[in-house]
């Protein structure tokens, strides 16, 4: 499913992540714990096709990210530790907006939203404006938008910041579910 060989990236003279090699099966929940700076999200980025990289391979479903990172793009979902939302847009409307992206049948993005939103308690919120949304309602629209196109893999950084303690307990359900599909 996701395979990095030999990744290596550097900032300057500084390696921020120095010849990693890991491979995730499917259905497997993998986590990287450290302390700023170790690499964790440039890796994350580094996997997402976001960031360039010196050294290695990563490949999604066995399609090389530097090759195709598009192919790869659409097997994978990533949600930021610090997400940019168009705020003039209804929640709604955005998560319309990310399901036409992925070109998701309107049976399967109906179900997805209810779902999704329902298990956050977000989807009387829908309707309104992304720019009124706390941080912890934006980080919630994140995690319902990246689940609408079904992605072979799911990509957080640090989802948890702004959740409260029910949305952490919903998202850890979404998780082993997720994990399972």
């Amino acid at each position: 499913m996701l395979q990095i060989s030999n990744l290596t990236k550097n900032y300057g003279d500084k390696k921020a992540v120095d010849n990693l090699t890991l491979h995730i099966q499917p259905g497997e929940i993998y986590g990287f714990i450290g302390h700023n700076g170790a690499g964790k999200t440039t890796t994350i980025k580094a996997c997402c096709g976001i960031l360039q990289f010196e050294e290695g391979e990563i490949l999604i479903d066995g399609i090389s990210v530097k090759d195709d990172p598009i192919a790869c793009k659409k097997k994978l979902a990533y949600i930021p530790d610090n997400p940019d939302l168009y705020e003039f847009m209804s929640g709604m409307q955005f998560l319309n907006f990310i399901a036409d992206i992925f070109e998701v049948s309107a049976v399967d993005r109906t179900s997805r939203i209810k779902k999704y939103a329902d298990m956050l308690e977000l989807t009387a919120d829908l309707g309104q404006s992304i720019a009124s949304y706390s941080h912890g309602m934006k980080q919630k629209l994140c995690l319902v938008a990246s689940l609408l196109h079904n992605p072979n893999i799911w990509i957080l950084d640090e989802p948890t910041v702004g959740l409260d303690i029910m949305a952490q307990e919903e998202l850890k359900k979404m998780m082993r579910e997720y994990a399972n599909h």
